[in-house]
């Protein structure tokens, strides 16, 4: 206790707080709870009880270093009770040479929600050539709950190599639920969805949409720097739009209290979450039933050894459960 009370005195003239540290979006209510216990952050999400709100947004697969890195991030779903998405499985629509990087199922378990990846154009060219089974095949193969579409205009226009969409993505994404039984989300790659789009996208019998909001990983700023000069000196200015998490979420609540007839009803928020708080921040503010998702901040830590993914997580349900705790919204 000496030590303990002589650190505390050291320490208090280092600890100061300024205006400028903070965190104006909470109340800080310190009578009203116990500190938490283990295991109260459970949410039934996806069709399935998640232990803590964390989604591991897409990554990556088709190399030896993102099998390392999709294994690590298996075992922290597996071990910690979260949901999952796979990168892009495209590589595994003509082949499977890279399937272990993505047959993920054992290791994450059955109870747990976990979703395989594929691009609007891919789903737009397998509706062409009717091969819509061909992605069927490829859930069933992987044992997924169902599929993510990632929706990428900008980012496919921007790419060197990318596709050219001939339909309106919310056409496709229609027509591929008619076709099939499989269950749907949406998501965005960095950019999130403007208000009419996210209309669209609630009247749609879908699982859940992940926002992959402008704040996050930017994908349009990924292709931009792989084009030649010009074309990023050029087109950059496409990379500096969209709409940021709280403003979807924000778009999100009041579609949903204006119309009494949507069908999705679960929302993924992800892009720009850079701490719990902002996860906690966003959840609250929901109207919806929601996780939060992170991707590049997931994978800084799954790139290292399994242990230090283990305890960044550890610190995010920590962190969440002293939010849930503590603090409320201020209105």
């Amino acid at each position: 206790m000496e030590q303990r009370k002589k650190d505390h005195l050291d320490l208090a003239l280092n600890s100061q707080s300024t205006a400028v540290d903070h965190d104006d979006r909470f109340n800080y209510e310190p009578l009203l709870k116990p500190h938490p216990k283990k295991d109260d952050l459970a949410i039934s999400f996806l069709g399935k009880t998640m232990k803590n709100p964390l989604w591991i947004s897409s990554m990556t697969g088709g190399t030896e270093y993102a099998k390392i890195i999709n294994t690590n991030l298996a075992k922290a779903c597996n071990e910690f009770g979260l949901g999952m998405a796979l990168g892009s499985c495209r590589v595994l629509l003509d082949n499977d040479q890279y399937l272990s990087h993505f047959d993920l199922r054992d290791i994450i378990g059955d109870d747990y929600p976990f979703y395989a990846n594929l691009g609007i154009s891919q789903v737009e060219q397998a509706i062409r050539q009717n091969k819509t089974k061909q992605i069927v095949d490829l859930v069933t193969k992987l044992r997924t709950d169902g599929l993510i579409i990632h929706v990428n205009p900008i980012q496919e226009w921007l790419q060197p190599e990318g596709d050219i969409l001939l339909h309106a993505p919310i056409d496709t994404i229609k027509t591929f639920i008619d076709q099939t039984k499989i269950k749907v989300i949406v998501k965005e790659v960095g950019q999130g969805f403007g208000p009419e789009s996210l209309k669209a996208l609630l009247k749609l019998p879908l699982e859940a949409i992940e926002l992959g909001a402008y704040g996050g990983t930017n994908f349009s700023k990924v292709e931009l720097k792989r084009s030649m000069p010009i074309v990023k000196e050029m087109l950059e200015p496409f990379s500096k739009v969209g709409n940021t998490a709280e403003q979807m979420v924000d778009d999100i609540n009041r579609i949903v209290t204006e119309n009494h007839d949507i069908s999705c009803k679960q929302i993924i928020i992800s892009g720009g979450i850079s701490s719990f708080l902002d996860g906690y921040y966003l959840m609250r503010k929901s109207a919806l039933p929601s996780v939060y998702g992170q991707a590049s901040t997931m994978l800084r830590y799954a790139r290292e050894d399994y242990e230090k993914l283990r305890e960044y997580i550890q610190f995010q349900i920590k962190g969440l459960q002293m939010a849930n705790s503590y603090l409320t919204l201020k209105k």
